[in-house]
């Protein structure tokens, strides 16, 4: 593995002991990566697989979801990502390191770092986006299954991060986003910004919050690049597992299953009897299901945004991962 330097700046004791329990930003040193430059993410475009880029648009209102997927059509490398500059167009680069060796080796050294400063932590099932993205471009609030951790390069982004204790996100709701029932997007109301936690986040920040947490992100300044990193802990997987055993076993035994606690015997059982389950043929849960976008645009330079609408007849399913 190639030797990056030091990735994190000025960690404190203190932000080390709130990494995975807390909403907070600290530093970081990706901002100074030639990787990062116009120049790398245009190559980075033709070298990544079709399949594997996510071409996205969405509306302006953040209580109204209208993401939507897209097509690069014939355009260079170039043209897509002058889209992202003066567009209204979204790039994600989804599983970058899967299939590029120097995201590979830097996403690991920057959890290897991690795990250096911060006692006890131990990660795994670690993954990556990179988001090459418009001004004004917008994420809706939504929550992630894993433990995830948003890393700026480039631009500035607003993020909203709205704490679990405020209770505006149910069970129900995670429950079925984690069985892929539902998208990960969640029905927003404006006046939760009330209770959020809100950053400008600049080059050379990360910003990470406690697992399942409420959060969506609005492009403030210019081109914005940032690299989204995923993982789970052993108890973050428990919760997912516990989530997911609740709704498997209320089809299969009488009982509630609704609790979504994560200490003692109860949830460590219901861990390993979904495990075993999964092994069973007959009790064995449905595969979880990848929710599907249509691909209802085509990006265009000459267009309003550089979106241009594709008949709605023609349009196609594009999975999300």
């Amino acid at each position: 593995m190639p030797s990056f330097g030091p990735l994190l700046e000025n960690w404190t004791p203190e932000q080390s002991e709130r990494m995975e329990k807390a909403i907070f930003v600290a530093n970081h040193r990706l901002q100074e990566l030639e990787m990062f430059s116009d120049t790398s993410l245009a190559e980075l475009i033709d070298r990544h697989p079709a399949h594997a880029l996510g071409i996205n648009t969405m509306g302006r209102d953040p209580a109204v979801n209208e993401w939507q997927e897209g097509l690069r059509g014939d355009l260079s490398a170039e043209d897509l990502l002058e889209s992202a500059r003066r567009g209204r167009v979204w790039l994600n680069f989804r599983r970058v390191m899967d299939y590029h060796r120097e995201y590979h080796d830097l996403v690991h050294a920057l959890y290897d770092e991690l795990e250096s400063v911060c006692p006890g932590m131990f990660t795994f099932n670690r993954s990556a986006n990179l988001l090459v993205s418009a001004p004004g471009a917008q994420v809706y609030a939504h929550v992630d299954s894993p433990l995830n951790m948003l890393w700026h390069v480039r631009g500035v982004k607003r993020v909203w991060a709205y704490p679990l204790e405020t209770g505006i996100v149910s069970a129900e709701s995670i429950e079925k986003s984690l069985a892929g029932d539902k998208a990960e997007e969640i029905e927003f109301n404006p006046e939760w910004d009330d209770l959020a936690v809100v950053y400008d986040l600049q080059p050379g920040e990360m910003v990470t919050w406690p697992q399942h947490t409420p959060h969506r992100v609005q492009n403030t300044e210019g081109m914005n690049v940032s690299l989204s990193t995923e993982h789970f802990t052993k108890r973050a997987l428990r919760k997912v597992n516990v989530y997911l055993a609740n709704k498997h076993f209320r089809t299969l035994l009488p009982g509630d299953f609704r609790s979504t606690e994560l200490d003692g015997f109860g949830p460590a059982f219901k861990e390993f009897a979904l495990r075993i389950a999964r092994r069973v043929p007959g009790i064995r849960p449905a595969p979880t299901k990848g929710f599907e976008y249509p691909v209802s645009f085509q990006v265009d330079l000459d267009a309003p945004d550089c979106i241009r609408p594709l008949d709605p007849q023609k349009a196609e399913a594009a999975p999300v991962s």
